[in-house]
Formats: C-alpha cells, structure tokens, sequence
C-alpha cells in the first residue's frame, strides 16, 4: 500500500490550486495586460507633474523631468503593493501613483514659497509619508471618522479644483502671451474633447479604455498643421536617464506645508482603503485588516521615497480597478509587469518629453473630461452617503462652499498670516477639514439616534 510523503501537506498550492490573484500568466500575456494597465493610467499620472511644474516656476525640460520621475516613482509603489514585503503591500493587483489630492495644496506652497517650493514639497511628503506608514495600524479606527459623506465632498472637491487649470490649458496657458483665449487655442481644446467623447461612445475594450490617451495623440497630430506643437524638448532629452537623488535640492521642513500634507495623506489612505475593500471583493479575495494595513504602509512607503526621486505622493489608481473588473484578469503580477513598464519609462526621459510635446490647448480638452471624472466619482460617492440622514446635506453643502472660496475668490484669505494660506489656499485641506469637523459635530457628538445614522455609513467596520 502506497503511502503519501508527509512533506506533501505542506508542500506548494499546484497551479490549478493557486488563487487567481497568484497566478503567472505567460510573458506577452503578462506584458500586454500590463501596458494596458500602464496605459489606463498613464495620463493620470503625469498630469499632476505636468500642473505642479509651471505653477511653481519650472521650465518645460525640469517638467518633463518630474513627469519622468512620477512615472519611475509609480513603478516603485506599484511593485510595493503588488509583490510586498513583511507587512508591506496588499499583494493585490493594485496600482499606485502620483495622487490627484496633493496637486492643489502643492500649488498653494508654490505660491507661498516661489523658487524654493519643490524642496518644500518634498520635506511636506516625506513627513507625511512617514506619518502614514506608522499610522497604518490604526487607520481603521479612524475610519469612522471620513465616511462617504466626508470622502465623497473631499473627492467632489478634488475635481471641481483641478478643472480651472484645464479651463486655463484650454486658453494656452500663459495669460500673457498673445494668443491666450484665441480661437485657436479654445478651438483645438474644443476638437479634443470631443474625439475623447467620441472615442469613449463608440470604441469597446482597451481602446476604449485609453480613449483620453488616444484622444491626446488624435489632438497632438491635429495640432501640428495648426503650428501650436513644439518638438523641442524632445530634442534636448536624452534616451536613457535616472531621476537623480534630490535634484531639485535637499527637502526642507515647513510646518505649515507638512500639515497641508499630512491631510492629504490622510484623505489618500482613506481612498485607499475603500479601493482595496471594492478590489478585494472584485477578486475573490475580501480585504481583511492586515491587508488594508499593509496596502495602506505600501501607499506611506512609497509615498515618502518618492521625493527622494523628486516624485510626489502616491496612492491608489481607482480607474485601475475597473481595467481589473473589466478584464477579469486577476493576476498580481500583470499589474506588477505594469510596474515595471512604469519604471523603465521613468528611466528613458524621452518617453517623458514625448508628453511634453501636447500642447497646452490639447491637455486642456482631454484635462476637462479627465479631471471632471474625479469629480463625478466624487458625486457618485456621495450618493450613498445617505443624505437624507441627519444633516449630511447640510455638512456637504457648508464644506463645498468653504472648500470652492480659493476658487471662486483667490484673493479671499489675502489678510491672513501667510503661513496659514498654505492650508487655506487649499480648497481640499479646507474642505476636508470642515466636513470632518461638522461630521464629528453632527453624527458623532450627538444623540445616540445620530450616531447610528452615521454608523450605518461607515466605509469599515471598526471593532
């Protein structure tokens, strides 16, 4: 009689055997499902650079180099998630990259800090990366404290502050140049936007995906008989470059700035942790707490060595989610092959110039379909926040309007110190910060009656 060898018990899950989110598929496999992720994202994530660069006083070569250094910077995060470490990563297929949140408060040090601002972005990320990591472990008794009613106005607020820099992309994005607000210009932001929407309406899988990456190419081409395309920054960029340690010079630690920061990390764990609970259940494995511990540490990880790289904040790619739910593949290592991409691309600095040859008027189309999406992700959030409950209307109406004053009136906070104007120049920071005051306030301080109004909102259970 046969007798099977103990050591089988505990030997290696067979493929057949292995969860789908383990799984290795072969090599074109894996690397066309991972461009295709690249390429969903790609946009994203070199948008904020391409915002941040102009805004704090760099040329279009040093915006090309951050736009190259985001890309390296996304790589390493994405690779921090997917494959891990410890109890780093959710080992999901997770994709990470520069975060939309921070854009608006990093445009504010800008303002408050001129040539210096970049170093000062980097010491803010740095500490607040640091933050996160340690605090990753008692997130989820935070939650509580930034259900749908709180995220979703942040997320709305994130939007609604990033279109008028499309609005000003679409007028050529110099207010002094001589064809700001031509026809030209709005006419060719006008053309972009609407191949996004025709290629969003009629094409199907990838393609369809990438429709505001085609759209920026499509608009590109269009452009170039109009003679509002510049290749120049393409001739001055080499084929193959590293993202020199603190090229822009050694981070510098304001504390105005940090607290700017540190808030928008705690807007983008909490992102996060609602993307990794709708992955995991996309997947077919539920997120239980030590992977939202871990997805969260890998966010804080590498979100504190991207500035180290000259990268800015990363968190979770949502649009990424959708590419998995779409696609069905399932697979870690695709997503973390699309990592790899993304750091090979950082390192060739003409993949990053090549960006840099869309014209402003181009960006502006594709940015009013791109950034008006993160606000309607934002609304969408908001529409199962309860709203009928309590005074979440009211907590949701207070702080979009105080959250909308650097918008609608820049000059609002110009009698306040200035190192408070960091964070009130930020509609987000203030924004975020009072709706979680006025959710503390209404739906946690009160009555019993309230706070069961507001637990049956929130995001995670806390135990």
């Amino acid at each position: 009689m046969a007798v099977t060898p103990r050591f089988r018990k505990d030997a290696v899950a067979s493929p057949a055997e292995r969860h789908p989110v383990d799984e290795t598929l072969p090599p074109l496999r894996m690397f066309t499902s991972g461009l295709q992720h690249v390429a969903a994202m790609y946009a994203g994530v070199v948008a904020p650079p391409m915002i941040v660069g102009p805004a704090v006083g760099l040329s279009a070569t040093e915006t090309a180099f951050l736009m190259g250094a985001s890309l390296f910077t996304a790589g390493l995060a994405t690779l921090l998630q997917t494959l891990g470490f410890w109890r780093v990563g959710a080992k999901l297929p997770f994709v990470n990259g520069v975060s939309f949140a921070g854009v608006t408060p990093m445009v504010a040090i800008g303002k408050d800090q001129g040539a210096d601002a970049i170093p000062v972005i980097f010491g803010a990320i740095i500490v607040a990366g640091a933050l996160g990591f340690f605090a990753a472990p008692y997130f989820g008794r935070l939650v509580r404290f930034f259900p749908p009613v709180v995220t979703g106005t942040v997320i709305t607020l994130i939007g609604v502050s990033l279109l008028p820099v499309a609005f000003n992309w679409s007028q050529g994005g110099n207010r002094t140049a001589s064809d700001y607000g031509s026809l030209t210009n709005i006419g060719m932001a006008a053309a972009t936007l609407a191949l996004v929407l025709l290629m969003r309406k009629f094409l199907r899988g990838f393609l369809r995906q990438i429709a505001i990456l085609l759209g920026l190419v499509a608009g590109t081409l269009i452009a170039i008989p109009v003679g509002i395309t510049d290749f120049s920054a393409i001739g001055r960029a080499g084929l193959v470059g590293f993202p020199t340690p603190f090229h822009f010079g050694a981070p510098q630690f304001h504390v105005a700035a940090i607290v700017s920061m540190c808030i928008v990390m705690l807007v983008c764990m909490t992102e996060s942790t609602a993307d990794i609970l709708a992955l995991g259940r996309i997947v077919g494995r539920p997120a239980d707490a030590r992977t939202i511990e871990g997805g969260l540490r890998a966010d804080a990880l590498g979100s504190a060595l991207s500035p180290v790289f000259n990268g800015f904040m990363c968190s979770a790619f949502a649009q990424n989610i959708g590419l998995v739910a779409m696609t069905k593949v399932r697979s870690r290592f695709v997503v973390a092959a699309g990592g790899l991409i993304l750091i090979a691309l950082g390192l060739c600095p003409v993949a990053a110039s090549v960006i840099a040859v869309v014209p402003l008027p181009v960006l502006g189309g594709a940015g009013i379909v791109l950034f008006g999406s993160v606000a309607a992700s934002g609304i969408q959030t908001l529409a199962g926040a309860a709203m009928e409950k309590g005074e979440n209307a009211l907590i949701v109406a207070a702080s979009i309007g105080i959250g909308l004053i650097p918008i609608a009136a820049p000059d609002f906070y110009h009698a306040f110190p200035e190192d408070l104007l960091v964070v009130l120049d930020s509609g987000i920071s203030t924004g975020c910060v009072v709706a979680i005051l006025l959710n503390l306030a209404f739906n946690h301080l009160g009555p019993r009656r309230d706070r069961a109004a507001a637990a049956a909102q929130d995001p995670v259970p806390v135990h």
